[in-house]
């Protein structure tokens, strides 16, 4: 999908492959937060969100949403790319009405802050991941598993309803995925550098969307163990 002249070395072009992926796959990113924000808001200022909350809609949501993820990542290769983009897309909509809920629980103020911090440390993360010369590989396994210990933790929590175990779970969260936001930039840099850029444009934006979709998933679930620490809540 481009072309090298002459005097650019290989290691220069695949750094422009990388870049050019890079920038692909964050601005699915950016679109997906954008939409989920917007629904958020919109839902929240109707008074959809009450309703949404006292109704079985929110667990049908949300079950739906853990569906639409576990597809894409099963048939990514197998669907076109605008099913792809039209499933992330969908998926960031369902969230946003999901989401809507924490303005129930928390000022306004207070999530736009968390958004900040949340933004700035994300930021942090992801440019260490893309700088870095350490190869992060090695921490993937132990991420992996300590995100499947929180969330077992939080389901054991929703039966404990223990505020101890909830703000042992949100402390862990934050390390976890800002751990895994380094990760999956280096990740996502390597696919970029490997020579997805030469395997066409399908396989381009399906490959920028599987990206987006994780990073939009490290940032989501960052920002909502922050929101623990610097929500202000409404009570």
């Amino acid at each position: 999908m481009y072309e090298t002249t002459g005097q650019m070395t290989i290691a220069q072009a695949r750094q422009q492959a990388s870049t050019l992926f890079l920038a692909k796959v964050f601005n699915w990113m950016a679109a997906g937060l954008g939409i989920t924000g917007l629904v958020a808001y919109f839902t929240a200022s109707t008074g959809l969100a009450m309703t949404i909350i006292g109704s079985p809609l929110f667990f049908i949501l949300v079950l739906a949403e853990l569906g639409m993820v576990f597809y894409l990542s099963a048939r990514i290769g197998k669907i076109q790319a605008s099913t792809a983009s039209s499933l992330f897309i969908g998926y960031s909509v369902l969230n946003g009405l999901t989401l809507s809920v924490i303005f129930l629980a928390y000022t306004s103020s207070s999530i736009a802050g968390t958004f900040f911090i949340t933004a700035g440390m994300f930021g942090a993360m992801a440019v260490y991941g893309l700088v870095t010369k350490r190869d992060l590989s090695g921490w993937g396994s132990f991420l992996f598993m300590g995100l499947i210990g929180i969330i077992i933790a939080s389901i054991v929590n929703i039966f404990l309803k223990s505020s101890g175990m909830a703000w042992m779970i949100s402390i862990l969260g934050v390390f976890i995925f800002t751990g895994l936001t380094a990760y999956d930039v280096q990740k996502i840099k390597r696919i970029g550098e490997e020579g997805i850029m030469s395997q066409g444009m399908e396989m381009i934006k399906k490959g920028a969307i599987m990206g987006a979709l994780t990073l939009y998933l490290d940032f989501i679930n960052l920002f909502l163990m922050l929101l623990r620490f610097f929500g202000g809540s409404r009570d």
